[in-house]
């Protein structure tokens, strides 16, 4: 069986060899480069092919959004992991906008890095609990505060099944081979629950999903 391929991309080089450390202690990883810079790190996942990119949020050049913007564009088989000191909504909703499968807190990389990996390589998506935590918490602590009701359970068995495939990263087209429907079905679930949970786009619909524990 052929081996994950990993690009580590952080201008730290002694997180560079911790994460290679821990990465390669599983049998079925490979770091095949590291990168030490932004720029660096588009150039090498073009060259490279990885499956999977580790990226530190803070480089030098070309921070680690928009690399990963840059690499999604260009290669958009690509998974990109973000690695960050930050643990506040805006970096993650930048990052989400940016086409990032993953976001770890640096804090608990260690135990959650290799899950992780696994994880957006087979094409979910994958957040800290840590960071799924406290949005849950702040969802929860926003709905007590407007006094206004979850509406997530407005939405139909159907409509919550695509939430869930779309949060995972799902194509319309893959949620509607997944569920056996047509596209366009897919498309008017998708449009309505958006409609229901007053949702603009794939970013605030992942998000949700994160605030609700839909997905981890």
């Amino acid at each position: 069986m052929s081996k994950l391929r990993l690009l580590v991309a952080d201008d730290h080089g002694i997180v560079r060899q911790g994460l290679r450390f821990v990465l390669e202690k599983q049998g079925d990883i490979e770091v095949v480069g590291e990168a030490t810079d932004g720029r660096e790190a588009v150039r090498m996942a073009e060259e490279l092919h990885p499956n999977v990119i580790v990226m530190d949020i803070g480089m030098p050049h070309l921070n680690g959004l928009e690399a990963t913007a840059q690499i999604v564009k260009r290669k958009a088989d690509a998974a990109v992991i973000i690695l960050s000191m930050h643990t506040d909504e805006v970096y993650l909703v930048r990052a989400l906008t940016s086409g990032v499968k993953g976001y770890l807190v640096k804090g608990s990389a260690d135990q959650d890095l290799v899950a992780a990996v696994r994880a957006v390589a087979s094409g979910k998506c994958f957040f800290s609990p840590l960071i799924a935590q406290m949005l849950a918490e702040d969802y929860t602590r926003q709905l007590q505060q407007k006094q206004i009701q979850d509406t997530y359970d407005l939405l139909t068995e159907r409509e919550k099944e695509v939430l869930q495939l779309l949060a995972e990263g799902k194509s319309n087209k893959e949620a509607a081979s997944f569920l056996n429907v047509s596209p366009y079905t897919v498309e008017t679930h998708r449009t309505h629950l958006m409609q229901k949970l007053n949702l603009h786009n794939t970013a605030e619909i992942v998000l949700y999903a994160v605030r609700k524990k839909i997905i981890t």
